[in-house]
């Protein structure tokens, strides 16, 4: 599948700095990035809620503990 990325002098500069610095393609650097920002997101939604269902657990105790 064919993508057409428009890009800014920014952009450009960080691809080139990437791309040096890793030894690596354009393609690769961004679809490292893509891939690693897609894995994180999935992260954060599996730690909200594991958050929610320990503050719904264990609510009662931490409000206890903080007004002590």
């Amino acid at each position: 599948m064919a993508l057409t990325l428009r890009t800014d002098s920014e952009l450009e500069k960080a691809l080139d700095a990437l791309v040096a610095a890793e030894g690596t393609s354009r393609q690769e650097v961004i679809r490292s990035a893509v891939i690693d920002r897609y894995y994180r997101q999935e992260h954060v939604e599996l730690v909200a809620g594991s958050s929610a269902k320990m503050r719904e657990r264990w609510g009662d105790v931490l409000d206890r503990l903080g007004s002590v």
